[in-house]
């Protein structure tokens, strides 16, 4: 990831520190947004976003707080102020379409932000619309001993680097599953110093407060309000240990027109459903992107039933070609 970022503040003083890649695909590809989980930095989905801004912009920026972001002042977090910050980041560079990914976290954040138009208080007007929703690893409704398993240390007490380096690789290969991790320890390694050497931009009060956040929102009895013209893609490993696959056939039942990710040999399917929370550190990266540019540029590919492909077809017969299957 570029040492190079932009940044913007937002309307209480705070700071959000982001990138745009892949800027020359501007006016021809919808770019797509990556919504970090709690914990994460930009710097975390370099993987990723460098395989995805090949065909598309990518938008990757820090929550508050996080990273080279800023808190306004001392402030506690919310999902709702979290979402918010991101419409300001949005509304400012002036997209008018865009499409979303937010994992873990981020999936909840960017539900958030799209129920802010339905608001009972306090609605805004996104002023912009999304095209295509991938929700990765997370969940509608607050429910108990699900998401990462962040300890604070005790009320005055600061630990050791050697207890942070500890923390995070705890959490970090919780996010796999067993198997992974015994297959993989050089990349395991990786990631884990790739953490250790941005343990102080991610501050153990902040994500404490994020986690805190993820325990006090409630927006899903207006997810139905959601256009039904926007796709939205649900994608959750069976080997996820930090939250339950249930939750994301949860959210399929509670956002009309959801699908989930499918397994196979097709565009846009992946070869295996057996992947943990940290989904795009599985499998070759270039399998993530064409599930991504699958869904976003001709979303049909990823389902076998042959009365779907044949309804999109008579809705726009250029976009892609009935299955003989």
């Amino acid at each position: 990831m570029s040492n190079r970022y932009s940044t913007i503040q937002l309307p209480d003083g705070a700071v959000l520190a982001y990138e745009i890649h892949g800027s020359f695909h501007r006016g021809t590809r919808i770019p797509i947004v990556l919504v970090c989980g709690m914990s994460n930095l930009r710097i975390d989905y370099e993987r990723l976003t460098g395989s995805l801004s090949q065909t598309r912009p990518v938008l990757i920026y820090d929550h508050r707080g996080m990273g080279e972001s800023c808190l306004a002042h001392n402030e506690d977090l919310s999902i709702e102020m979290l979402a918010r910050d991101l419409a300001f980041l949005l509304h400012a560079l002036r997209w008018k379409e865009v499409s979303i990914c937010g994992y873990s976290m981020g999936g909840v954040i960017a539900q958030q932000l799209l129920v802010l138009p339905y608001h009972p208080t306090h609605p805004i007007q996104l002023e912009f619309r999304t095209t295509h929703l991938f929700l990765v690893a997370t969940r509608s409704v607050v429910q108990e001993k699900v998401g990462i398993d962040y300890k604070p240390p005790p009320t005055g007490a600061t630990r050791t680097l050697a207890e942070k380096k500890a923390g995070a690789r705890r959490i970090i290969e919780s996010t796999f599953d067993p198997k992974w991790i015994t297959e993989n320890g050089a990349r395991l390694n990786i990631i884990c110093e790739r953490v250790f050497r941005s343990i102080s931009n991610r501050p153990g009060e902040v994500i404490a407060k994020q986690g805190t956040a993820l325990q006090n929102f409630n927006f899903a009895g207006l997810l139905s309000k959601l256009p039904t013209n926007m796709k939205v893609l649900v994608v959750h490993g069976n080997m996820d240990r930090v939250i339950p696959r249930h939750c994301g056939e949860d959210i399929r039942a509670r956002i009309r027109g959801a699908v989930f990710l499918e397994s196979g040999p097709r565009p846009g399917q992946v070869p295996s459903l057996d992947f943990g929370h940290n989904w795009y550190e599985y499998f070759d990266i270039k399998v993530w992107q064409n599930v991504v540019d699958s869904f976003i540029d001709d979303g049909c590919l990823l389902h076998s039933s042959d009365d779907y492909v044949i309804s999109r077809y008579l809705e726009n017969p250029g976009l892609c070609t009935p299955s003989a299957e």
